[in-house]
């Protein structure tokens, strides 16, 4: 299956990475030059757990030149979805699928926008990855499950083949009927973890060493069910202590929400697609949201900071 990783940053190369081992022709599409060449040049440079290896793959900045492809797997910063497909509409083919895997809510709606609804397929995955610098990966894939499905809730031969590609390659993937659960499900942990590690800067092992910092992710979920049950979305998840136990499965002391990540680097956050559709998803269903809304108004200073405080301090 030809694939392309359109937003290769450390998830879309820790997928890409395992993908491109196991025999899949993978092309990694990444705006930064610096990232591209490494990857072109030495080989895209793999920790996982204790040791690191090279893999072999094929990075670009733009999707210009690689043709129609079998499937997109959309992995750029939500903000950037609409700009990323619009820029990607060369590689789409007559049966070309586009899986989105992103975090928070909405991103299917964008891509269905561009390239019609009838390509795309929905996702989550609890693959994690920390981007080391250019070419360089820390990749969590090992027991870390990811789930596709169809808009529509059927279980089509096409997703079907999409999963027994992502299996073949070690991916642990199933299959959802249910897969807007699955999409909140996903939500619940990223809700648990990603703002709270962004306004603490703590990677996971620090992270979950503070009672208080549990309680108050715990509070956020449980914000988030009650607001998904009062929309009618059917969840795996039972209780709020599930998503802060999942959201650590697997991964190392020292791995980082991707919301810290970007702050790291001064970027801009995911904060709008993850805590911030609870809050608007609360209004909807009025359903109080106090929690999410605090971590929102947090990381939204904090953006504000580094956007203009951070060079004078």
């Amino acid at each position: 299956m030809k694939i392309c990783v359109l937003g290769a940053g450390a998830l879309g190369c820790s997928i890409g990475s395992v993908l491109a081992e196991a025999g899949s022709e993978v092309v990694l599409i990444n705006r930064l030059q610096e990232h591209v060449d490494a990857i072109n040049r030495d080989g895209l440079r793999v920790r996982d757990g204790d040791r690191e290896r090279f893999v072999k793959a094929k990075a670009r900045t733009s999707c210009e030149g690689i043709g129609p492809v079998d499937l997109v797997i959309v992995l750029v910063k939500s903000f950037h979805t609409q700009e990323a497909i619009e820029g990607a509409t060369s590689i789409i083919g007559e049966h070309t699928l586009v899986l989105s895997l992103q975090n928070g809510l909405g991103h299917e709606d964008i891509l269905a926008e561009v390239v019609g609804r009838h390509r795309v397929l929905a996702g989550k995955t609890y693959v994690g990855g920390v981007l080391l610098g250019a070419g360089h990966i820390i990749a969590g894939t090992r027991g870390k499950e990811t789930i596709i499905g169809e808009l529509d809730g059927t279980v089509s031969e096409r997703v079907q083949a999409v999963a027994a590609e992502f299996n073949r390659a070690g991916l642990e993937t199933t299959v959802s009927a249910n897969i807007m659960g699955t999409i909140w499900d996903k939500l619940l942990v990223n809700v648990a973890t990603g703002a709270l590690s962004g306004i603490t800067r703590l990677p996971y092992g620090g992270l979950y060493k503070i009672p208080e910092v549990m309680d108050c992710a715990l509070a956020a979920v449980g914000e988030a069910m009650a607001v998904a049950k009062a929309a009618g979305v059917e969840l795996s998840t039972r209780a709020p202590k599930d998503a802060w136990i999942k959201a650590a499965e697997g991964l190392p002391p020292d791995f980082k929400a991707s919301m810290l990540q970007s702050l790291e680097k001064g970027d801009a956050t995911e904060i709008d697609f993850i805590n911030g559709s609870v809050v608007r998803w609360g209004e909807k269903t009025a359903v109080s949201t106090p929690v999410n809304q605090a971590l929102v108004a947090s990381i939204k200073g904090i953006e504000h900071w580094l956007a203009n405080f951070a060079a004078k301090a």
